[in-house]
């Protein structure tokens, strides 16, 4: 990695960890912001750089770093109720970098495609993990889980996009196919 990729994958670990932070509890999981960072990313960052950037946010938060949300870190974080959703973030981080890879697709379709597809995954292994630990059923993790974000998280993918989108055209890189 050059020392201008570690930079930026360093500034956004940061970045990751600030939008968790700010938190409100809305039952076993909480609304933040990460969403929207979590949707820049890869087309800020491109692909490769930004399945780097979640997985170094997960190393730090499960060696017990406060990165997660309320200021939480450590395994129990990641294997707990809510868990599934942190790695969910990086599956579905891998998945934007693919989709982004599909230059047949218009650029701004593939940069909003990839953002649900993030989101998708997420929502899909987050309420896996929920139900297993929990011992809820889909309908009642999915109405704790789920529906209250939908709206929100559909403006939040949007947005970041957009961010990310005018982040790479500010700083003139043209890495969200990579």
């Amino acid at each position: 990695m050059r020392a201008v990729q570690i930079a930026r994958c360093g500034l956004c670990v940061a970045l990751l960890a600030v939008s968790s932070a700010i938190s409100i509890p809305l039952g076993p999981v909480p609304f933040t912001l990460q969403t929207l960072t979590l949707a820049m990313l890869p087309v800020a960052l491109g692909g490769k750089d930004a399945v780097i950037t979640v997985a170094l946010y997960l190393l730090l938060g499960g060696l017990g770093l406060p990165v997660f949300s309320g200021f939480s870190g450590g395994i129990a974080s990641i294997v707990g109720p809510t868990g599934g959703y942190l790695w969910g973030f990086l599956v579905g981080t891998m998945l934007a970098a693919a989709i982004l890879q599909l230059h047949i697709i218009p650029e701004r379709l593939r940069e909003v495609l990839a953002a649900i597809g993030m989101l998708l995954v997420a929502y899909t292994l987050g309420t896996a993990q929920l139900m297993l630990v929990t011992g809820m059923d889909l309908f009642a993790a999915l109405a704790v889980a789920v529906l209250p974000f939908m709206i929100p998280d559909a403006i939040k993918l949007v947005i970041g996009a957009q961010l990310g989108h005018s982040v790479r055209r500010a700083t003139s890189t043209r890495t969200a196919s990579a």
